[in-house]
């Protein structure tokens, strides 16, 4: 029985998400102006070390639905890796984000905007009030300081994603939020590295079991990496994963699969993760991800482009690796493709085999959706075998195999010198673990060391949501993005094929994105936020 994280107070979160009422700039009308018959007010809650438990509850979950898109459940980002060139949707939903088609109108961009602010106020209405309460002061400077960094992984991502948004630090009326105005990119993103750097230092470096998922100072620190990195700020990045790194109390765990199933939850890998409870706040994404002959719906699914990412097991790309056959080109390769993707007729899942293609019996067969052909196997866990909707597997959100990769490129950036000992304290730990074992890097030259840093974070993170994260960074968003995508190889004879469309290779030609440079890299300020608030200017292009 797993050990819940935030405890078992977590089966009164709705206590504490009608005290604070999710929020966002968009609300029509001041619900904060009297209290409600059914709820408690602010006026009588903070009183407590258990009211502050149980608002600092309130603040790691938002109201709108455990898997509505946010920067923090499982299914928002595995489709920000689908919009980001690793997959698709049958419904081509997260697609839209970067096929070229995307308007101010549309849903996701509006649902990840108001769970953003939605935490944000929690957040917001926390700090405000926590003062109030009599408790141990240090319990609750690390409350507050957990409560910074969730709201500054907030700000982080919407500044990422959306440029300028309004930069809101305490509660407000809702005039007052519906008449905001955009703070610059800078400016959030200078708040949100203040926010951090004042935060680790106050955290604790690592948490007992009973406190799983609970923000810690290599998590925040770990924010505060990601920040730096998107700023080019090498020196400082490097500093901060160095630090991540001498707390030694972090591993890279022998195993692969396992991390992403329920017995990995208490893994010392995991720096953060998304914490759900079966029956109480339980993960539905997983069918999204399940193919139907498992009982899910196959909703997402990788692409071609992914696929030949992963290198031969001599540590070779495709194109290079003399253990590469066109004809079997799913034979020899890095371990993680197949921990990574089902691939039809290949991959076993629970004593079944995956098949895409073949007979109509099948209910995963290629032709019966508008899908690459391919399936996530990450996340399918071996040992589960309850519902798909009522999943209480945790979902990583920073593992310390990123901290490893992310101070390599650091390094690398900043200019210092690369040799053998770092590349094995770092890339090579993470390509070495015994699940992967694939070959040693051992070059130093920074032209090809950078095309494998990026290549080893595109496949060791599928899925995990960083790969959107890594194209906008790098400014190759445009020619990742605008391009022709495939998907499953149907054949060994493209001249002579005829059922599908096919590529020179034999590989289906599933969808062209048409993404649109100087616009795409940010998403518009949603239509309905401008509609209710004229003082939201809106992104170039939109």
């Amino acid at each position: 029985m797993k050990k819940n994280h935030i405890n078992s107070i977590i089966a009164k979160i709705w206590i504490i998400l009608v005290l604070l009422g999710a929020f966002s700039s968009g609300c029509k009308k001041d619900f904060f102006d009297k209290q409600p018959l059914d709820a408690v007010s602010d006026g009588t809650f903070w009183k407590s070390a258990a009211d502050a438990q149980l608002a600092l509850v309130g603040c790691y979950r938002t109201k709108i639905g455990n898997e509505a898109e946010n920067f923090w459940s499982c299914r928002s980002l595995v489709c920000l890796d689908l919009a980001a060139g690793n997959g698709s949707d049958k419904d081509h939903e997260p697609d839209i984000l970067t096929d070229g088609t995307l308007n101010s109108s549309y849903w996701m961009v509006l649902n990840y905007w108001q769970t953003a602010y939605q935490r944000i106020a929690t957040c917001n209405n926390f700090l405000d009030h926590i003062e109030k309460v009599t408790m141990d002061g240090a319990n609750k400077a690390i409350m507050i300081a957990e409560v910074r960094t969730l709201r500054a992984y907030e700000y982080f991502n919407l500044a990422l994603y959306y440029g300028d948004v309004p930069l809101v630090k305490h509660v407000i009326t809702v005039p007052e939020a519906n008449s905001v105005t955009r703070a610059s990119k800078a400016d959030v993103w200078a708040f949100v590295e203040t926010e951090l750097n004042e935060s680790f230092a106050v955290l604790p470096i690592t948490r007992p079991d009973k406190e799983n998922g609970r923000i810690t100072s290599g998590a925040a620190l770990a924010l505060l990496g990601r920040l730096q990195m998107a700023e080019n700020k090498w020196s400082d990045a490097a500093a901060t994963y160095k630090t991540i790194i001498d707390y030694d109390c972090y591993i890279i765990d022998p195993k692969f699969r396992e991390l992403f199933w329920g017995v990995g939850a208490f893994s010392k890998e995991n720096i953060l993760s998304s914490q759900y409870q079966k029956d109480v706040y339980s993960v539905t994404v997983f069918m999204n991800i399940y193919p139907e002959l498992w009982g899910g719906w196959l909703a997402f699914s990788p692409v071609n482009e992914l696929v030949k990412e992963f290198e031969c097991t001599d540590g070779k790309t495709i194109d290079v690796s003399p253990l590469y056959d066109k004809n079997n080109p799913y034979d020899n390769r890095d371990p993680r493709m197949d921990y990574t993707i089902m691939i039809s007729g290949r991959t076993s899942f629970q004593g079944k085999t995956f098949l895409a293609t073949g007979s109509p019996q099948s209910p995963d067969r290629f032709s019966k959706n508008d899908w690459p052909g391919y399936a996530i196997h990450k996340f399918m866990d071996e040992n589960f075998t309850g519902s798909l909707s009522n999943s209480g597997n945790n979902v990583p959100i920073i593992r310390y195999a990123e901290v490893l990769l992310s101070y390599l490129e650091s390094k690398l950036e900043s200019g210092s010198t690369i040799d053998q000992t770092l590349l094995d304290q770092t890339i090579n730990k993470v390509r070495g673990r015994n699940a992967v074992n694939m070959p040693a890097v051992t070059t130093t030259d920074p032209v090809e060391l950078r095309k494998i840093i990026r290549r080893e974070r595109r496949v060791e993170f599928a899925f995990e949501g960083l790969r959107y994260y890594d194209i906008l960074r790098w400014n190759i968003a445009a020619e990742e993005l605008n391009r022709q995508f495939t998907g499953l190889k149907l054949t060994n004879d493209p001249a002579n094929y005829h059922d599908y469309p096919v590529d020179s290779e034999g590989y289906f030609l599933f969808q062209r994105r048409n993404f649109k440079e100087g616009i795409n890299e940010l998403w518009p300020i949603p239509q309905y936020e401008r509609d209710i608030n004229k003082n939201l200017t809106q992104n170039t292009g939109y």
